[in-house]
């Protein structure tokens, strides 16, 4: 592997592991065993390391994000979808757990961040107008379809925020993403037509067969 790309792989490491603000350039050139001037060279700063990752992280979100508007998926399908949207955010988590000091401190970050954030109500509308035309969902009006839309986007968003702080799953990142899921399709749930609410409570029982194993393994 060539030093620049272990540089970008010691530093995602440690911003994920440590939080981006806690990490120098010269944290990351002591992990690798690496004189700060080596870094220096392929780095220019802490600040380029940072756009380099971001610029990994969008172009991967942006394929990821644009599957379901390519081709459309069905409700079982969707479980698994999901799963690669909260692995993806997993796999960069220092981007969210941060998320406002480094739009703050990073203005071409914040506004990339702010057209991929378009680009996840852009997929999740297109997943919902599917979804309906093939009376999967049902609802009252446009009005609650949106209120939907918005409450899976903040609940991706911000879900690795609040696992961080509830400190409830942080030390299983499987669990951590599953249950991800199970609380976006929670807020699906009850606008699922029947048939489809069957499948919604296999998967919840499947749940909670991982949470009891998880706990299980703690004690």
């Amino acid at each position: 592997m060539k030093t620049k790309d272990r540089i970008l792989q010691t530093s995602l490491l440690l911003f994920n592991e440590e939080g981006e603000p806690n990490v120098t350039t010269v944290d990351i050139a002591n992990e690798m065993e690496i004189s700060p001037g080596n870094l220096y060279y392929h780095f220019r700063g802490k600040e380029i390391i940072i756009d380099e990752l971001y610029d990994q992280f969008d172009h991967e979100m942006a394929e990821i994000l644009a599957a379901p508007t390519k081709k459309a998926i069905s409700v079982q399908d969707s479980w698994f979808y999901l799963y690669v949207v909260f692995e993806h955010i997993y796999n960069y988590r220092f981007l969210y757990f941060n998320l406002t000091d480094i739009i703050q401190r990073y203005e071409k970050i914040q506004r990339r961040f702010k057209r991929l954030l378009k680009s996840k109500f852009t997929t999740a509308r297109s997943m919902c107008n599917e979804m309906i035309r093939n009376d999967v969902l049902h609802f009252s009006s446009e009005a609650e379809a949106e209120a939907l839309i918005n409450q899976v986007v903040l609940t991706i968003l911000y879900w690795m925020n609040f696992n961080m702080l509830n400190d409830r799953l942080s030390k299983n990142p499987e669990l951590l993403m599953h249950d991800g899921v199970f609380q976006v399709m929670s807020l699906v749930a009850p606008h699922l037509t029947d048939e489809k609410k069957l499948f919604f409570n296999e998967c919840k029982s499947l749940y909670q067969e991982l949470i009891l194993k998880a706990q299980a393994k703690l004690t």
